[in-house]
C-alpha cells in the first residue's frame, strides 16, 4: 500500500508540475517579430547622404540603398549586354529618359522605395505608395513604361539583382532578414509574372 501511495503522490506532483508549466506557457505571449522595415532601421531619423541637410528614416534609407543598387546592377547588365539582362523590360523607361535619365531613374527609385517601405512596416506618411497595382505596373498594356511581360526566369533574375544589392548593402544571405525579404519578393511573383 505504501508503494501505491508513493506512486500516486509522485504522479500527482508530476501532473501538477506539467499543468503549472503548461499554464505559464499559455499566459506568456510569443514575442512579436519586428517588421522588415524596423529591422532595417525603422523610423530612427538619420542624415540623408543624398540630400544635404535633410533627415530620412533609417528604414527608408536602407530600402532606397537596396533599390538604387538593384537599378544600378540592372542598368550595368543592359549596358554590357549581359546574358539574360532585362533590357526588354526597361527599354521604354531608358528610351524616354534621354538626357534627363537620372531624374526619371530617381522617380523609379522613389516609387520602388515607397512600395517596399509601405509594404514591409513603414507606417509614417512618407512611406505611402499610390502607384499601380503590381499586375498593372508590369503589364505593357496598362503601363507604357513596361517593355514586355515577365516570365518566371525574368523574375528570378530580378530577385537575383535584389539579393546581390541587399548583400552589397549589409544584408547577408544567411540571415532571417534576407529570407524575409525574399519571401516578400516571392509573394509578388504571381501578379508580376504574366507570360
Amino acid at each position: 500500500m505504501k508503494n501505491y501511495s508513493r506512486i500516486a503522490l509522485s504522479v500527482l506532483f508530476l501532473s501538477a508540475a506539467v499543468f503549472t508549466s503548461c499554464s505559464n506557457d499559455d499566459e506568456t505571449p510569443a514575442p512579436v517579430k519586428a517588421s522588415i522595415y524596423e529591422r532595417l532601421g525603422g523610423t530612427k531619423m538619420v542624415a540623408d547622404p543624398d540630400n544635404s541637410g535633410q533627415m530620412i528614416e533609417q528604414g527608408r534609407l536602407s530600402f532606397r540603398k537596396v533599390v538604387n543598387s538593384t537599378i544600378g546592377l540592372i542598368v550595368a547588365d543592359i549596358q554590357s549586354n549581359a546574358s539574360g539582362n532585362l533590357q526588354a523590360h526597361f527599354a521604354p523607361l531608358l528610351a524616354e529618359t534621354g538626357t534627363t535619365q537620372a531624374t526619371n531613374i530617381a522617380k523609379l527609385s522613389d516609387n520602388l522605395t515607397d512600395f517596399f517601405s509601405f509594404n514591409t512596416g513603414g507606417t509614417n506618411a512618407v512611406n505611402t505608395y499610390s502607384g499601380l497595382s503590381m499586375a498593372a505596373a508590369h503589364n505593357p498594356s496598362t503601363n507604357p513604361r513596361m517593355g514586355t511581360k515577365s516570365s518566371n526566369a525574368d523574375y528570378t533574375k530580378f530577385e537575383g539583382y535584389v539579393g546581390a544589392a541587399a548583400n552589397a548593402n549589409g544584408v547577408a544571405s544567411n540571415t532571417e532578414l534576407y529570407t524575409d525579404i525574399v519571401a516578400v519578393l516571392e509573394s509578388l511573383r504571381t501578379p508580376i509574372v504574366q507570360k
